[in-house]
Parts: C-alpha cells; structure tokens; sequence
C-alpha cells in the first residue's frame, strides 16, 4: 500500500483541540460547535512539506497510509508562540477612533509604526486608557490534533 512523502498532495481530516478539549478547528460537520472553528467540511488538501498547515503535522503525515490516523499535541512554538507580555499596549481613550465603540473583546485591525496591519484585541478599559493585546488568542496553547489520511491525490 502506498506511504505518503514530501511533496505529495494529499487529503487529510483532523480535528484540532486545546487541552481542555475545546475544539478549535476540525473538517467535520459534526463536532464542530459554530462556524467560526471549522474549514469548509470535508477533507483539507495540501501539499506535504510546503508549510501549508502546522509543520509537525505534516512531518506526521509522511509514510502514513491511507486510512491511517494519528494523534500529536502541537507546541505553542509551532502553532501560535508563546504569549508575550510585551504585545499587550495602552493608549489613552481620546486616541481612539470616534466612529467605534470600544468594548472588551472587541477585535480590530490597525496600523503599526512599521505599515503592517495587526490584529488587536481590546483587553483592558477605564475612563482615560484603553488595553489592547496583539498576542494570537491561541498564543500559548499546547494544540492536539487528531487526523487521518484520506487519500494521496
């Protein structure tokens, strides 16, 4: 029976969990608890070894068969990063936009020094500063990933 390799296409289904068994991302139509942590349902295709997908998984996927399935925790490094402090800024509130209605939780793209666009997330409010954090809201989860290989295309 064929293995899969490095720079196969090939068709996987996974379900990806935090520690707590919060499900974050999966292919299935039936775990999935709202729309915003699924793929489009049915199997992910992508290419071995081209960083597509979490790198480790795809090192698993190498000299698997099809119908086989695994399971790897995935570290922070290699999904989101650790969470780091130094992401986390104030600004006083009469800098914020007038036009928006700041509220936590509330998530917004802006504009950094460098003209890069970061996603920001407001953590933190009171009458004269409001607290975003740019860390990933996965940023220093360990991720497990449940997935089989489908079919080597």
């Amino acid at each position: 029976m064929l293995q899969a390799k490095e720079a196969d296409k090939v068709s996987i289904h996974f379900i990806g969990k935090l520690e707590d068994g919060t499900i974050i991302d999966t292919t299935h139509a039936d775990p999935c608890q709202d729309d915003e942590c699924c793929h489009e349902h049915g199997p992910l295709q992508l290419v071995i070894g081209e960083g597509d997908f979490y790198m480790p998984i795809e090192e698993a996927l190498v000299g698997m068969r099809v119908g086989e399935k695994k399971s790897i925790v995935i570290a922070p490094d290699d999904a989101f990063g650790e969470y780091d402090a130094e992401n986390v800024f104030s600004i006083n509130r009469s800098e914020f936009a007038d036009d928006i209605t700041p509220e936590i939780g509330l998530e917004l793209e802006v504009t950094g020094d460098d003209d890069e666009v970061y996603m920001v997330t407001i953590v933190k409010m009171d009458d004269e500063e409001i607290t975003f954090d740019t860390n990933h809201p996965l940023a220093g989860e360990e991720l497990t990933y449940e997935f089989e290989l489908v079919e080597i295309l």
